[in-house]
């Protein structure tokens, strides 16, 4: 563990432009909605020409009409269609990066213990509480160590959900 931070809010912004500048193989994005993600300008290009230079990029967002999505706007006390709105909007703002090669956006219906952003063999995980939304819970950023340690073990948890994903296709 690099860094531990009260809450994902407490990330310094320049850390999230830093992963994603040096990133250079792989950008992975595990989230039910992530909309802070849509506040950056410049993120659609930024992921466009990683994936144009040669990263994967995968994007895994919730699937709006899934249990586990409206049980978690119930928890945050939003009401049970809020966080479905929020999915709606980042595949909007997702969706012109689904004709570049090297992105793929699925859905996935997993109940969300963590979101993580993974850059190359860097993330930030970030669990989260109930009852509290996602800017409110603690991050973590991990590097990936010469031995099996956590990066490992939240890797595989983005490649499980991945897995049981499905190509997402948003709402218009």
């Amino acid at each position: 563990m690099v860094q531990f931070y009260p809450t994902r809010g407490a990330v310094p912004h320049n850390l999230w432009d830093r992963l994603l500048d040096e990133a250079t193989e792989e950008v992975g994005i595990l989230v039910y909605v992530g909309m802070f993600l849509t506040e950056k300008p410049d993120l659609l290009d930024r992921l466009g020409q990683k994936a144009n230079a040669g990263a994967r990029i995968r994007i895994l967002l919730g699937d709006r009409d899934s249990s586990a999505v409206k049980q978690r706007s119930i928890e945050e006390g939003i009401g049970r269609e809020t966080i479905s709105a929020k999915i709606d909007h980042a595949n909007a703002f997702f969706r012109p990066l689904r004709s570049v090669a090297g992105v793929e956006v699925k859905s996935h219906s997993t109940v969300l213990y963590n979101s993580i952003y993974r850059f190359d063999r860097e993330m930030i995980v970030n669990p989260h509480v109930y009852g509290k939304t996602a800017p409110m819970a603690p991050a973590m950023h991990l590097r990936k160590t010469a031995t099996y340690g956590l990066f490992d073990t939240y890797a595989g948890s983005f490649e499980a959900v991945w897995e049981s994903s499905r190509p997402s296709e948003g709402r218009l």
